[in-house]
């Protein structure tokens, strides 16, 4: 059994109440993960890119208003 499915074995043991913890929890993690891998994303000028394509896609007419 690989660590993951030892995981998922053990939150079906949990009682409700630690599935509520766990769930609170993994959501913070999740953000921090999420806020992090933006961050990074902005250092290494990948957003930079997206965004030039954007404004780029914007100037030649191809968005239109929603």
């Amino acid at each position: 059994m690989n660590a993951v499915q030892e995981i998922e074995k053990a939150i079906t043991r949990l009682p409700k109440d630690d599935l509520l913890v766990l769930r609170e929890w993994f959501e913070e993690f999740e953000a921090k993960m999420w806020d992090n891998q933006f961050k990074e994303d902005v250092q290494s000028g990948k957003i930079e890119k997206l965004a030039d394509g954007v404004i780029a896609d914007f100037r030649a007419g191809k968005c239109k208003e929603l």
